[in-house]
């Protein structure tokens, strides 16, 4: 029997207005987005909404307005009967996938991942670190040209989100060097992400220690639809799985082509990524060549959703 999967957008996906046309239009999401600016002690929604873009793109600010809009499309999907047999995130988006499985409460996910944005915007110094998406690096040369260009410093994978995008992170100058080296490997394209910090990588650790605090205080419950999770691409079912999730994700690198593999080995066929934007919907096909996603972020999204099923 086919098999569907939500799976959650992460930070690169945020826009300013992003989420007002489903509190315009669904009561259900005018709803979390009220939940979301009392949880946080300030308005959330109008950033989201209005931004403007320089603040929405602060990271402890990306973080949680991410969460709310996904959290808001999952929950009109959810009145209307559109449920998931797995759940997966990129990233930050793990965060809404464990409030869709029921795993965090909203409030308590909002709140943490607000101190998770700050707690790595303060792990590294702004212009130390930096991250780079390697387009189209022929296979087996990645471990070789991390070596290579880490000359004592950080430099490692980041995010494996398809055979063609791989993102490395680490200090800014092993980051350039290994982009460097790339281009000469064979990459097809080397883009210095405009990123506040080097996320995914040891600089990471930092952030990781003081997360563990604010994860072990938060209540966590077993999760009603099964999670892929970023950090070793495995089905968890437990709090304490999505606990221990959340925290290793933090240094280690997004297994999300892994991800996508383990749910496609699991029987799922259908892809609706819930959130803003398309960016986990575009990867689908790269991974796969028989995948194909569906997306629903903004209201209009409903109706090319009710066209699709009954074509």
């Amino acid at each position: 029997m086919s098999k569907t999967a939500f799976i959650f957008p992460g930070q690169g996906s945020q826009f300013a207005g992003m989420g007002q046309s489903l509190a315009n239009a669904h009561p259900e999401a005018a709803q979390v987005f009220a939940e979301a600016d009392e949880a946080l002690g300030f308005s959330i929604s109008k950033l989201c909404f209005e931004g403007p873009e320089e603040q929405l793109k602060l990271t402890e600010n990306t973080q949680p307005a991410l969460v709310a809009v996904s959290i808001a499309a999952y929950r009109v999907l959810a009145s209307r009967g559109v449920s998931p047999d797995f759940v997966a995130g990129h990233s930050l988006g793990e965060y809404s996938a464990l409030v869709a499985a029921g795993a965090l409460d909203l409030a308590d996910a909002l709140r943490l991942v607000r101190k998770r944005g700050q707690f790595m915007q303060s792990a590294v110094p702004e212009g130390v670190g930096a991250m780079a998406a390697l387009l189209k690096l022929p296979d087996g040369k990645l471990e070789a040209i991390i070596a290579e260009a880490a000359q004592g410093e950080v430099v490692s994978a980041a995010n494996l989100n398809s055979p063609d995008q791989l993102v490395i992170a680490g200090h800014a100058g092993a980051v350039q060097r290994a982009a460097e080296l790339a281009k000469s490997a064979g990459a097809k394209r080397v883009v210095i992400l405009p990123v506040s910090a080097p996320f995914h990588c040891a600089l990471m650790r930092p952030a990781q220690e003081r997360l563990k605090s604010e994860l072990d205080a938060t209540r966590f419950a077993d999760l009603a639809v099964p999670l892929i999770n970023n950090w070793q691409a495995h089905e968890v079912r437990t709090a304490a799985a999505a606990r221990e999730g959340l925290y290793q994700q933090v240094p280690n690198p997004v297994l999300w082509a892994d991800s996508i593999r383990v749910l496609v080995a699991s029987g799922v066929t259908r892809f609706m990524e819930v959130g803003p934007g398309g960016v986990l919907t575009g990867l689908l096909r790269n991974i796969d060549a028989s995948l194909a996603g569906v997306k629903f972020g903004e209201a209009a999204d409903w109706e090319k959703l009710q066209a699709a099923a009954s074509a």
